[in-house]
C-alpha cells in the first residue's frame, strides 16, 4: 500500500511589502500556495495580517528576521544587535560570526527574539511554524533560543532547509558553487537542528526545497523537481512578488513575477497530484494527527 505523501507550499516574506503581500495572496486563492511566513516587522505587516484574517485556509508562521531587516525592539534595546536605525547587518557571514562569538549579542538575541514572537501572537494569528529571513534560524546561537521558548509560544514546527544536491543539480545546473558551499553548510546545519528539534518533540518536515535555487523556484524548475522527490512529507517554499509602483524590490521583481507564475501554474499542479501529493499545510496536518 502506497504512503501518504503531503507537499506543503509556502510563500516567504509575507508582508514584506504590497506587492508580496498581493502575491501570496493571489497565489493562495488562484494556485498551489497554502502556507506563508510573516516578517512582524516589515512595512508591510499590518496589511499582511488584515489579508490573513481574509483567508482563514492560508496557514500563517512567523518569518524571524535577524538580518536585512528591522528589528522589532528599539536599537537602544539591543545595541550589539542593530544600528541606531534599528537595521540589521545585510551580510549573513558577518551577522552570523557575530551571533557565535560576539557574547553580548546572545542576551540581546534572546529579547529580540522573543519581542518578534510576542508581535505576532498579538495578531492572533495562530501559528503554524517558524523559520527565518534567510535562514538565519538555523543558526545554532538562534535556534537553541527558538527550542527553548517552543513550549511559552506554541512552536510545533520549525523548518529544516534540507534538498538533495544531486536532484537540484540535474534538474538545474546554474551557479554551481554557490549551490555545492551552501549544500554542505545547510547540509550540517541540518544534522544538528534535527537531533535537537527530535529531542523536544517538535516537528520538522523531511525535505524543503527552495534554497539550492532560491530566486529561481519557476515553473520549470518545479516541473523537472517534482517528480523526482522521493520524501513523503515535502516543503517547496518560494519568493512570489508582483510589480507595484513605490515598492522595495528593485531587481528582485522578475524573480518574483516568475515564481508567482510557477504557483499559478496548472502544470504544477497537476505535477503535484499525478505524483500522488496532498497540497496541505501545517495546520491541516495537525488536525490529521488528532
Amino acid at each position: 500500500m502506497q504512503a501518504k505523501r503531503f507537499a506543503i507550499i509556502n510563500g516567504d516574506d509575507f508582508g514584506y511589502s504590497e506587492g508580496v503581500n498581493q502575491a501570496i495572496i493571489k497565489a493562495h486563492e488562484q494556485g498551489v500556495l497554502t502556507s506563508t511566513s510573516l516578517m512582524v516587522s516589515a512595512d508591510a505587516a499590518k496589511e499582511a495580517v488584515t489579508l490573513a484574517n481574509a483567508h482563514p485556509n492560508l496557514a500563517i508562521g512567523l518569518h524571524l528576521v535577524l538580518i536585512c531587516g528591522r528589528s522589532v525592539l528599539p536599537p537602544e534595546q539591543i545595541p550589539h544587535l542593530v544600528d541606531k536605525q534599528g537595521n540589521f547587518s545585510n551580510s549573513p557571514l558577518f551577522a552570523g560570526l557575530r551571533y557565535q562569538f560576539v557574547k553580548e549579542t546572545r542576551q540581546e538575541l534572546r529579547q529580540e527574539i522573543r519581542a518578534q514572537l510576542e508581535k505576532y501572537r498579538s495578531t492572533g494569528l495562530p501559528l503554524s511554524h517558524v523559520d527565518g529571513h534567510l535562514h538565519l534560524h538555523m543558526h545554532p546561537v538562534i535556534l537553541r533560543i527558538l527550542v527553548e521558548l517552543a513550549s511559552e509560544f506554541d512552536i510545533k514546527v520549525i523548518r529544516l532547509p534540507s534538498e538533495e544536491l544531486g536532484l537540484t543539480l540535474r534538474v538545474n545546473r546554474s551557479h554551481l558553487l554557490t549551490k555545492l558551499v551552501w549544500s554542505g553548510v545547510f547540509g550540517r546545519l541540518r544534522s544538528y537542528g534535527e537531533k535537537m528539534l527530535k529531542s523536544q518533540g517538535i516537528s520538522f518536515t523531511q525535505r524543503v526545497y527552495g534554497l539550492l535555487q532560491t530566486g529561481g523556484v519557476t515553473e520549470e524548475y518545479l516541473l523537472g523537481l517534482i517528480p523526482q522527490i522521493q520524501a513523503n512529507l515535502v516543503e517547496i517554499y518560494s519568493h512570489p512578488a508582483l510589480a507595484i509602483h513605490g515598492d522595495p524590490l528593485n531587481g528582485a521583481i522578475e524573480a518574483g513575477e516568475a515564481e508567482l507564475a510557477a504557483l499559478l501554474s496548472e502544470q504544477v499542479h497537476e505535477a503535484l497530484l499525478s505524483n500522488g501529493f496532498e497540497i496541505t499545510n501545517h495546520h491541516l496536518l495537525s488536525q490529521r494527527a488528532t
